[in-house]
Formats: structure tokens, C-alpha cells, sequence
């Protein structure tokens, strides 16, 4: 027995393995610590206890070093005003003036990041619409030549899954390309790309592949500390080879076989022609509207103006609370804070809906939902008429008949005609009755 397979195996494990993926555990019924800070959330996953109890997809973990620095703030203006001859307090007037400002300004922080997080689904909902509409044209409009012979019909069967695979391919490259993964390696692209001619396949893999993080490191990202946080783009800026745009020449690839079945003629009608040409126009409108969101984020003056005036209202406020609060002034600052830095940094979270937060979109999802419909699709050969309109329980003029396709083909015109209305009028009948909740009477059942 050969060895030269398992060994492949584990070495693909390992070079998957240094891009920090791992084989997928079965899914337990309850979260593991990590899972709460560790991202997209699982849309599966169903949580009994009330919103406001619940942490995972909350900010609070990211909230926990600022509100101590709050709290401490609060504590030395309560201290120093309680203890000292420094009466540190302040009219409330500058408190109702810069709240106004400080509530237009998160306005705006929220409307803008959610309108980014609203375009990123958009776009993703119009990629899962043309691929499934892209598959279902070749699948069914693209013939199998097995009447000519066994040999061309199965090349040509082949050929239209070669096809089809591509569209998983373009969805999971776009993935890997919103989230500055640029290598060819990863374990869900490598197998879809492995026989494309593509840049990043060319490129030295090593140099792509991601370091394993310290633990330090880790909980300063968990915990939203920004010295912590690496760029995004570091493993694109360091490659020193062209990495290319994976997802733009896989529809390159794509655009190739439809040329293919035209110039075979395959596909002869023009329509399908037309629509298949347009289903590709719009993959790529999707591409480039993803790196539109993804590329254009608030501009850095709004951002930074947003974060100093937030900060600065947070840090008044002790000052302007400790004539009314005294000692309350502590915890109130600290609420206040939360409100208003906990809005203004969801804002900054969903601003890329492509990453791996918790609260962005669940893209590997969307692949692997995307996947399994065309899966279902090519289960089962593309369907002829006689297939399923002549079946014996294709009851066409249901609930008005129980008769099957071959009991109304052998009836007159003028029967099929007159079963039409009396359904049409039994339709109506059925309508008012549910408006008015007055029971109909049992309509009566054609039969032959």
C-alpha cells in the first residue's frame, strides 16, 4: 500500500496549520471562553438570556481598560474636591452644551459605520443571487453531448463542474481578498484554485503565512488596546512578489468557458448568452463594490474629531457632576462613559463588516451556504419536462381537483377551461372567508 498520500495529507495540515487555521472540531452546545472574543458570530447559535445579559458580540471586553482609567479620573477629581481646599466643580452649563455636540457627533458615527456594515451585506446578497442564477444557467442551459457519444457527454458534464466550482472559487478568494489574506494555501481556496494559473499561487507562500501571536499580544487585541493591534495590510506590504486579484482572475477563468460553450455551441441561445454575460458584469460589480467599502473608510479627520470630542466630554463630566452627585459622582461618570465610548466604538467595529470581529459578517458562512446549494443543485441531473409534468401526482389544478396531469389531458378544453373558473371562483370564495373568519363550505372535488 502506498505511503506517499498520508504524507501529503500531513503536510498540507501543517502549512494550513501555520496560517492558523485547524481541523473543525464538532460544534459544541455551549461557547468556550475564547469563543467570545473570537469572531464572525455563528447566526446558528441561539442565547436565552435577555440582550443586556449577554456577552458575546458585546463591547464591554474592549470597554474594560477605558472605563478603569474613567473610574480611576473620577475618583481623583471626587478626592481631591472631597479632601482638599480645590473645589474642582463646574457649572453643568458646558455639560448640556457639549452633550448636544457629542450626541450629533456619535449620530453621525453610527449612521456612517452602519451604512458601510448595510452595502458590505448588500453586496455579498447580490453575490449569493448571481452565482446561484450563474449555476443554475450552466447547469441546465449548457448541453451534455452524451447522444453523440459517452465520452463527450461526460467531458462535457465534467467541464460544466469545472465551471460551477469556479463560482465557489470567486466567493471564497473575495473572502480571503476583504481580509488581507493573500496567499493561495488557505484550506478552503487551495483546492478550488490549486489547478488555476493565478499570482498568488506563484508567490512564496511562506512569506504569506501569518505568525503565531504571544498571549500578550492576543489580549491586547481582545481587549482594544491599539498598540496592540497590527496592520491589517502587513502581509501584503511585506511580499515581494505581485500577489495579483484571485478573485478578479478566477472570473477571468470563467469568462474563458463561457467562450468555450458559445464558440462549441452549447449554449445557441441568445438569451442565455446574454444573461450568463451579465451574470459575470455583475460578479465583478460586486468585487469592486466590496473594495469600495472595504478601501474607503471614514475619513480620518471625522474619525480622529469624533474620538477627541468623545474623550473630552467623558472627561469633563466628573467636574461637572460633583456639585449634584458627591461620591455618586464615581459611578456615574463611569456609566456615562460607557454609553457614550461603547457607541463610539461599535461605530469603529462594524466600520469593515469583512473582518473577523463578532458583530461583522459571517462571510466563511455565506461561502459554505453558497457551496452547499450548488451542491443540492448538481445532485441530480438537470431536469426534463417529462420528468415532472407528466408524474402521476402533478395535480395541476390543486386544491380544486385532486387529478393527476394524465386525468386532465384527457378531458376537453372546454372542461379544463370551466375547472379554471370554478378554481378561480373558489380562490375568491376562500379569501373572503378567511377576512370574515365565516367557515366555507367544502368546495367540491373534481375527480375523473
Amino acid at each position: 500500500m502506498s505511503t506517499e498520500a498520508p504524507s501529503v495529507n500531513i503536510s498540507r495540515e501543517a502549512t494550513w496549520k501555520a496560517h492558523g487555521y485547524h481541523a473543525r472540531k464538532p460544534q459544541p452546545h455551549h461557547l468556550e471562553m475564547e469563543d467570545y472574543f473570537a469572531g464572525p458570530r455563528d447566526m446558528a447559535r441561539h442565547s436565552k438570556l435577555p440582550f443586556f445579559m449577554r456577552l458575546h458580540g458585546s463591547v464591554l471586553p474592549k470597554m474594560l481598560l477605558p472605563l478603569f482609567f474613567i473610574g480611576g479620573w473620577a475618583t481623583a477629581i471626587t478626592l481631591i474636591s472631597k479632601f482638599t481646599r480645590a473645589d474642582l466643580g463646574i457649572n453643568s452649563l458646558l455639560l448640556t452644551v457639549l452633550g448636544f455636540v457629542v450626541g450629533l457627533a456619535l449620530s453621525f458615527r453610527s449612521s456612517t459605520a452602519y451604512e458601510r456594515y448595510n452595502d458590505g451585506r448588500k453586496y455579498w446578497s447580490q453575490l449569493m443571487l448571481t452565482s446561484r442564477n450563474m449555476a443554475r444557467l450552466i447547469w441546465v442551459h449548457v448541453e451534455e453531448r452524451h447522444s453523440e457519444s459517452e465520452e463527450l457527454g461526460k467531458r462535457d458534464l465534467l467541464e460544466k463542474l469545472s465551471a460551477i466550482n469556479l463560482l465557489n472559487a470567486f466567493a471564497v478568494a473575495l473572502k480571503h481578498r476583504l481580509r488581507f489574506e493573500p496567499a493561495a494555501e488557505y484550506p478552503d481556496l487551495e483546492p478550488l484554485i490549486a489547478h488555476l494559473d493565478l499570482m498568488a499561487g506563484t508567490a512564496d507562500q511562506v512569506a504569506l503565512r501569518k505568525k503565531k501571536q504571544t498571549p500578550w499580544k492576543s489580549a491586547g487585541e481582545y481587549l482594544g488596546i491599539s498598540f496592540a493591534e497590527s496592520n491589517p495590510r502587513k502581509l501584503i506590504k511585506r511580499a515581494n512578489d505581485n500577489l495579483g486579484n484571485p478573485p478578479l482572475e478566477v472570473l477571468t477563468y470563467l469568462s474563458s468557458y463561457m467562450e468555450h460553450v458559445m464558440q462549441d455551441k452549447l449554449m445557441t441561445v441568445p438569451v442565455h448568452q446574454t444573461w450568463a454575460f451579465n451574470n459575470l458584469s455583475s460578479l465583478a460589480d460586486v468585487l469592486t463594490g466590496c473594495e469600495r467599502v472595504l478601501n474607503t473608510p471614514l475619513p480620518i479627520a471625522y474619525t480622529i474629531s469624533i474620538s477627541q470630542i468623545t474623550w473630552a466630554y467623558v472627561l469633563v463630566l466628573p467636574f461637572q457632576l460633583y456639585h449634584y452627585l458627591d461620591w455618586v459622582t464615581i459611578p456615574g461618570t463611569m456609566l456615562a462613559a460607557y454609553i457614550i465610548l461603547g457607541l463610539s466604538k461599535i461605530g469603529t467595529e462594524i466600520e469593515n463588516p469583512f473582518g473577523n470581529d463578532v458583530n461583522d459578517l459571517p462571510l466563511d458562512e455565506y461561502c459554505r451556504e453558497l457551496a452547499a446549494d450548488i451542491d443540492v443543485m448538481t445532485s441530480a441531473p438537470a431536469p426534463r419536462i417529462e420528468d415532472w409534468v407528466y408524474a402521476a401526482n402533478n395535480r395541476v389544478l390543486h386544491p380544486l381537483s385532486v387529478t393527476g396531469f394524465a386525468g386532465w389531458q384527457h378531458r376537453s378544453l372546454e372542461e379544463i377551461r370551466e375547472a379554471l373558473r370554478a378554481k378561480a371562483t373558489t380562490s375568491v370564495k376562500s379569501i373572503h372567508a378567511d377576512r370574515s373568519e365565516t367557515p366555507l363550505a367544502e368546495p367540491k372535488i373534481a375527480t375523473v
